[in-house]
C-alpha cells in the first residue's frame, strides 16, 4: 500500500489544501429558521449522501487493483452509516464542489474539516473530529538542512504550493518561498536532498509516508512539530438530528476501538484518532 503514495501523498494533499483555502468564498450561510428534517427524510431513503475526494491518499483514494474507493475518511463514515442502518451513496468532487452540495442538500455529509476556529465555523454543522494531526517538516537527512527549530526557517527555501496553510508558516518565518505546481513527491523529495531546496512544510502523516514510500532519496521528517489541527466530517447548518446521530456512532467507534483499527490499517500502524501529547507552539497566521 506504501507505494501507492507516490501518486498521491503529498502533492493530493497539497492541492486540497489549496481547494480549501479558496473554499470560504463559496460558503453561504445557511442558518435559516426552518425544521429539521434531514434524518427523517433520510431514514425513508435508507441512504446517506457523502460526498469525497476519491484522490486524497490514504484518506480517500482508489485500489490500484480493483478501482474500489477506500481510504481512512470513507471506511470512517462507511461504518458510522453501517451503525445507523444506513446504506451509503458517495459522490466524488472537489472542496469547493462539496461546500456547494451541503448547502443544497445534494448531500447529506462532506468529507471536508470545518475548523471550529475557522471563517466557515458558523456556517455549517460538523462532527466531532475522527482525524487529529499536526505541521511537520521534510529536511536533507545529513544536517537537517540546518534547522533546529521553527525560527532556523528564515531564509532557507521551503518548497510548496503558495496558498497552503503550510506555507503561510514558511511565511511567518521568513522562509524563501519555492513555488511547484502539480509536481510528484519524488520532486519535491529530490529537491531537498541535492539542495535547491531546504525544506517542506506539510502533515506529518503524509510526509512520513511519502519519506518511506521513497528511502532511495536521503531526506527524513524532522522533530519540529507545530499547528495542530483536526478533521471532522460537515454538514448543512441546522441538520442537527443528523449530526448528533453521526457524532454518536464515532463516538462509539472511538470507543470500541474501530476508529484506531482503521487509523492503523491506512497510516502504516498509526492512531490518527488520537492527538500527539507535544508541546505544540502557538503561530498566529494572517489570512490573505
Amino acid at each position: 500500500m506504501l507505494g501507492k503514495i507516490t501518486s498521491f501523498g503529498l502533492l493530493t494533499f497539497i492541492s486540497l489544501n489549496l481547494a480549501a483555502c479558496g473554499s470560504n468564498e463559496v460558503a453561504i450561510d445557511s442558518s435559516v429558521n426552518t425544521p429539521d428534517t434531514s434524518w427523517s427524510e433520510i431514514k425513508e431513503t435508507g441512504t446517506l449522501k457523502v460526498a469525497t475526494s476519491g484522490t486524497l491518499y490514504p484518506g480517500s483514494f482508489h485500489e490500484a487493483e480493483t478501482d474500489d474507493l477506500t481510504g481512512y475518511e470513507v471506511e470512517v463514515i462507511r461504518e458510522a452509516a453501517n451503525r445507523l442502518a444506513l446504506a451509503i451513496e458517495f459522490t466524488e468532487m472537489g472542496v469547493d464542489g462539496m461546500l456547494t452540495s451541503v448547502n443544497s442538500g445534494a448531500i447529506d455529509v462532506a468529507a471536508m474539516g470545518i475548523d471550529r476556529n475557522g471563517e466557515n465555523a458558523d456556517k455549517y454543522n460538523y462532527t466531532t473530529p475522527y482525524k487529529y494531526s499536526f505541521g511537520a517538516m521534510v529536511v536533507r537527512e545529513s544536517d537537517n538542512s540546518d534547522i533546529k527549530n521553527l525560527e532556523d526557517l528564515e531564509g532557507k527555501k521551503a518548497a510548496g504550493a503558495a496558498t497552503t496553510s503550510y506555507m503561510k508558516v514558511a511565511r511567518y518565518y521568513g522562509a524563501e518561498e519555492v513555488i511547484y505546481d502539480n509536481a510528484t513527491n519524488d520532486q519535491y523529495l529530490q529537491d531537498v536532498a541535492n539542495g535547491r531546496t531546504d525544506v517542506i512544510l506539510n502533515d506529518f502523516y503524509s510526509q512520513k509516508m511519502a519519506v518511506a514510500a521513497l528511502p532511495e532519496i536521503p531526506v527524513k521528517v524532522h522533530d519540529i512539530f507545530y499547528n495542530p489541527s483536526e478533521t471532522n466530517f460537515a454538514i448543512k447548518k441546522g441538520n442537527d438530528v443528523l449530526t448528533d446521530k453521526i457524532n454518536t456512532a464515532l463516538e462509539e467507534m472511538k470507543a470500541d476501538g474501530t476508529l484506531t483499527e482503521l487509523s492503523k490499517q491506512f497510516y502504516d500502524g498509526d492512531d490518527v484518532s488520537e492527538q500527539i501529547e507535544y508541546d505544540f507552539p502557538e503561530i498566529e497566521l494572517v489570512e490573505g
